[in-house]
């Protein structure tokens, strides 16, 4: 705000609580009314300064405040840096499930300055990492021996993530084809999130998803065994959790209500190997058949 000002820039702000709780609709329709009474027009830029909950909320409404004003993205996380900063996905939760209500707009520019994240907890950080695990897993073997680098050579793991989710993303900007990919780890993931009250953060979920759904594949002759242990080994190594304390029935449920699922069927992503996964089309039996076949001791 400093700098805008002294640069000769007037600005308005608006704050929330951080953390999913506040992704809603409340705070969505508030942020809209606090847009219009700041009087910001088309001219104007409205910009999401904090984690991937702030991108997306500051995205959705720079997407429908006055029909789509100017947008930009700061992400202060690792997570928002690698994933949700990149690709134009905007969203808010409704009571049913995650990113239910949202709309495809790109930012206008992404700035990613590392250096915010030497104030980030140990916590918040591995939660970005869980993120990074998962591109490693889709698309690049390279990039997830990396990960196992004692020291973390931050800038070049950053840029690299964020490569990898540009070049989905321009390929299938919409959702409907190879962009798909970077669900990997997600259904199960929301799922958990969403029973959980978003007690669980959005990587730890992630990273009880992937290590969940390798098993699952495992099991069912889609990948090796050491693949399923190479990711949960990952995982782990972030300290991140592999398992979840809700129940097979919980999950099944939260999957019905997935912005994914394309009537009775719903879309997996399952690792083949590191750096390369696929998608198989689940009827919803099928599916819950799969994720108790994963829970499974």
């Amino acid at each position: 705000e400093k700098s805008l000002r002294e640069a000769g820039y007037a600005t308005a702000r608006f704050v929330f609580p951080h953390g999913e709780r506040s992704k809603n609709m409340e705070t969505y329709t508030s942020l809209l009314s606090a847009l219009a009474e700041a009087n910001l027009t088309r001219s104007d830029v409205l910009a999401a300064l904090g984690g991937g909950v702030a991108g997306d909320m500051a995205g959705f409404a720079a997407a429908t405040y006055l029909r789509g004003i100017p947008f930009a993205q700061i992400p202060t996380t690792l997570l928002a840096m690698v994933d949700s900063s990149v690709g134009g996905k905007t969203a808010v939760d409704l009571p049913t499930g995650k990113n239910q209500a949202g709309a495809f707009y790109q930012p206008d520019i992404v700035i990613c300055d590392y250096g915010a994240l030497q104030t980030l907890p140990l916590e918040i950080f591995n939660d970005g990492c869980a993120e990074m695990i998962k591109h490693g897993v889709i698309l690049s073997a390279e990039l997830f021996e990396l990960l196992k680098e004692p020291v973390l050579p931050l800038m070049d793991v950053i840029a690299r993530n964020i490569e990898i989710k540009r070049d989905i993303v321009a390929a299938d900007e919409k959702d409907t084809g190879i962009r798909q990919i970077l669900n990997f780890g997600h259904t199960i993931g929301h799922g958990i999130e969403k029973h959980s009250g978003y007690g669980v953060s959005h990587g730890k979920a992630v990273a009880a998803g992937m290590v969940l759904a390798s098993r699952g594949a495992w099991r069912l002759g889609l990948c090796g065994e050491e693949c399923h242990r190479e990711i949960a080994g990952a995982v782990r190594r972030f300290q991140l959790p592999g398992q979840t304390d809700i129940s097979p029935e919980q999950l099944i449920e939260a999957a019905f209500f997935d912005k994914k699922r394309q009537g009775e069927r719903i879309t997996l992503i399952l690792p083949e190997r590191i750096g390369k996964c696929v998608t198989k089309s689940f009827s919803l039996d099928d599916l819950a058949a799969f994720i108790r076949l994963a829970m499974r001791p």
